[in-house]
């Protein structure tokens, strides 16, 4: 396992915390305190802006987990994985690619998030 692939699974596990407590405690651990976040339907900066768009993600979306979709591909402090969301143990219903970067400290710091399938 890489080392890319450790923060892939902290990343997710961030996404997939439902505690609001321990997913700040996470985003925090994981996130730098700035970190820029862009995708299709969102934009936020701040772990704040992050921790409520995970907790409207979930709101969206009860019951689905996000797991990663094969392994990370990296080099330098810059990153991109695949992940997939869906019901644990089933075919995904959201699959798509993350694209990170990681400051000084190993935190990450910008998150650019593509969809590559989704429901109609």
């Amino acid at each position: 396992m890489s080392d890319f692939d450790t923060v892939v699974e902290r990343y997710l596990a961030a996404w997939n915390e439902t505690e609001p407590a321990v997913r700040r405690a996470t985003i925090a651990d994981v996130f730098a305190e700035d970190v820029r976040y862009v995708d299709p339907v969102a934009a936020v900066q701040g772990r704040e802006e992050l921790h409520a768009l995970i907790g409207a993600a979930q709101q969206q979306f009860p019951g689905l987990v996000f797991t990663p979709g094969g392994p990370a591909d990296a080099h330098h402090d810059q990153g991109r994985f695949t992940w997939h969301l869906g019901p644990a143990g089933e075919e995904p219903v959201v699959i798509g690619f993350d694209v990170v970067e990681r400051d000084a400290d190993g935190r990450i710091r910008t998150v650019l998030g593509f969809i590559d399938r989704a429901p109609a």
